[in-house]
């Protein structure tokens, strides 16, 4: 399981192909909140695989997890 507080405002999320899908806002009720393409989005925070340094990983691919934005 992710804490996440260890989860900070600025960090880059990643799809779990590598790609980048947006910089993380904050937590916000259970979601990591993510400016993408000029806009605010949410992801469960149960998607996140894991925290590497400055780069949060998830466990979809980027164009996964951007496609319910859309």
């Amino acid at each position: 399981m992710i804490n996440a507080s260890q989860i900070k405002a600025y960090m880059e999320v990643k799809g779990s192909d590598g790609k980048h899908v947006g910089t993380v806002l904050g937590i916000e009720d259970g979601s990591v909140k993510v400016a993408s393409g000029g806009m605010d989005h949410t992801i469960d925070i149960g998607l996140v695989e894991a925290i590497d340094r400055d780069t949060v990983r998830l466990r979809k691919t980027a164009e996964e997890t951007v496609r319910v934005w859309h």
